[in-house]
């Protein structure tokens, strides 16, 4: 179930960074408003599971440029994992576009901001 909440969560904090910020964009191919709501929790599936399984890696090894910034790093890694969710969708009939690394980056904080406000209201974590 909380799977579910972070899912719905994401995806719509994408779509807002998508909303919001000029160089990230949405490919959705569906007729439907249904449909394209269905393409975008799909987008927020991949980015769910690249931040479940990439994102601790990397936190990982750059764990001590993480205390060198004293945090601040983890917007540069919450970019990098958008950027990978626009690679890995690209290959697909829908998907998110990001133009570049300041996308990303400004479009990583949009998503934060959207997690952090969301994730009060709607448990996304077991505490």
């Amino acid at each position: 179930m909380l799977f579910l909440a972070g899912l719905v969560v994401n995806s719509f904090a994408i779509w807002l960074a998508a909303e919001v910020v000029a160089g990230i964009g949405l490919r959705l191919p569906g007729e439907s408003t249904a449909a394209n709501a269905l393409f975008v929790i799909a987008i927020g599936l991949v980015f769910t599971l690249i931040n479940m399984l990439v994102k601790p890696v990397v936190k990982l090894l750059t764990l001590p440029l993480i205390i060198l910034t004293l945090g601040l790093f983890l917007l540069v890694i919450n970019a990098l994992m958008l950027m990978l969710t626009s690679w890995a969708t690209s290959y697909l009939d829908f998907g998110l576009v990001v133009s570049g690394f300041w996308a990303a980056f400004f479009g990583a904080i949009i998503i934060a901001l959207v997690n952090l406000i969301l994730g009060m209201i709607i448990p996304t974590k077991s505490r």
